[in-house]
């Protein structure tokens, strides 16, 4: 393979590496509008996957899903005075339509609280109406300064669920279980492992009374914001007169929540798991799970290898009764490319499992199996060969998970450490560093000053030292929790 061809490495150039990977993998491109991107086939494919099951998962939680207009009227953000002056540096304002100026602006939604609170506000009326857990499935626009494919778009696709609630017992039960929902899902299907936990008050949701995050670690040891749950507790109910009627016949405002991912999971898959090869897909998210590669010469040769190809696609592809199965299969049928090409390929598209399959290998009944995870190959039965392959597709779904979560563990730092030795990690190749914060934001300031590293979360117990930390690590007054500090995507 020529030079030319070769993907920046990870090591030399992290974020070199990142942009040329999505581009060439044709996950997206860039749009003719600064900061926007086309999100290709090879990309929306991973979206499309990610939406089923996130949606299958929201709505074994008793949401329903809704739609609310893209466009919000200006004053609607003005009604909530943190969330408009959290929002206001990012919002893109309509001022003219059909040739005139509007009587009133129209805010493209940056977020849809207002204008879902508003809704919620002319539905409710009763503790009978609660609760209502909404969920969208939309775009929305940030007039971001500084734009990176996936990880940050003017315009990026996004679900945000919305919930009502009669008390905040049941807002904040809300709040951790769907926090608890992207949690599972990252680690079970994205193979990304999380560490859950709250936010720092400087980090959180403009108009939340708490926010929750999912924070992962990048293999260039930076932390994505994968995803995200708030407590908005009343605020938004109180701008928008979202009351009901108690079961004690008073009149109360109601609890509310939002939480949401974006497509910049797929950004953080990217980062996650790719190598100096391309990307790693873990299986249950690949469009294409399983590609067969037809190695042949001669035309007799040709005309046997491709029918046992299609054959073996046919048989694993589809039950019995003609349902489409679990294994999605394609056949590299290609004429003119050699097979070596073809492994390349594919391996930059990060297809979990190749299937290379000649004259030799249907002589002996066989074919060759490659992980793409490990590059490992192993000789399989074609008696066998869908059992072993689903089985080997499971293995590499946890394997990866394994595997990210090991790195993650070797690139954290626990226990009692310096201010000066903080710096020279987060100077040199950074990490994961659980630390102690007495709870100033001055403190919090400073170390983000210094550093660029920030609070991602105070970790949630199960992911906490197992002796608290003592001290602050800015000021070295008494800690009042752990922190995790890190740079940041």
């Amino acid at each position: 393979m020529p030079d030319d061809k070769k993907l920046p490495t990870r090591a030399t150039d992290f974020s070199a590496w990142y942009n040329e990977l999505v581009l060439r993998a044709e996950l997206a491109d860039y749009a003719p509008v600064r900061g926007c991107m086309v999100i290709r086939p090879n990309g929306y494919g991973i979206w499309e996957r990610m939406q089923r099951q996130l949606d299958d998962m929201f709505k074994e939680t008793g949401h329903q899903n809704a739609y609310f207009p893209l466009l919000i009227p200006e004053s609607f953000l003005r009604k909530e005075a943190q969330h408009v002056e959290g929002f206001a540096p990012e919002t893109a304002v309509v001022t003219h339509g059909g040739g005139k100026e509007l009587e009133e602006p129209l805010v493209i939604r940056p977020t849809s609280e207002t204008i879902i609170y508003s809704m919620f506000a002319k539905w409710v009326q009763s503790y009978r109406d609660l609760p209502v857990l909404i969920n969208q499935w939309a775009n929305v626009v940030r007039w971001e300064m500084r734009t990176r494919l996936f990880l940050r778009t003017l315009e990026f696709l996004w679900q945000e669920g919305h919930t009502a609630h009669a008390t905040e017992t049941e807002a904040e039960a809300e709040a951790r279980r769907m926090l608890g929902v992207y949690r599972e899902f990252m680690e079970g299907w994205i193979a990304m492992p999380v560490i859950t936990g709250q936010k720092s008050d400087s980090e959180r949701f403009a108009g939340a009374l708490r926010t929750y995050s999912c924070e992962a670690m990048m293999q260039d040891n930076k932390a994505l914001q994968a995803g995200t749950s708030h407590n908005l507790g009343q605020n938004f109910a109180k701008a928008f007169d979202l009351t009901f009627q108690t079961e004690a016949g008073d009149h109360a405002h109601a609890w509310n929540t939002s939480w949401g991912v974006s497509t910049r999971l797929i950004g953080g898959l990217v980062m996650t798991h790719g190598d100096d090869n391309g990307l790693r897909i873990p299986p249950r998210l690949a469009p294409i799970e399983i590609v067969i590669v037809p190695i042949y010469r001669a035309d007799e040769e040709r005309t046997r290898v491709l029918e046992a190809a299609h054959r073996i696609k046919q048989t694993l592809g589809t039950s019995a009764r003609g349902i489409p199965a679990k294994l999605r299969i394609h056949v590299d049928d290609r004429e003119g490319i050699k097979p070596g090409a073809k492994y390349y390929e594919w391996e930059l598209r990060g297809v979990p499992l190749r299937m290379e399959i000649g004259p030799r290998d249907l002589d002996a009944n066989t074919a060759v199996l490659v992980r793409r995870d490990t590059r490992a190959k192993q000789s399989c039965s074609l008696d066998t060969i869908g059992d072993e392959s689903t089985t080997l597709l499971a293995t590499i779904q946890t394997d990866m998970l394994t595997a990210a979560r090991d790195r993650r563990e070797q690139h954290s730092v626990r226990g009692t450490i310096t201010y000066d030795r903080f710096r020279e990690i987060m100077d040199g190749d950074g990490a994961f560093v659980y630390a102690g914060w007495c709870g100033s934001a001055t403190c919090e300031a400073k170390v983000k000053e210094d550093t660029k590293a920030t609070i991602r979360v105070l970790p949630d117990p199960e992911f906490r030292s197992a002796e608290a930390p003592t001290h602050c690590l800015s000021c070295g007054g008494t800690a009042t929790a752990e922190a995790l500090w890190a740079k940041a995507y």
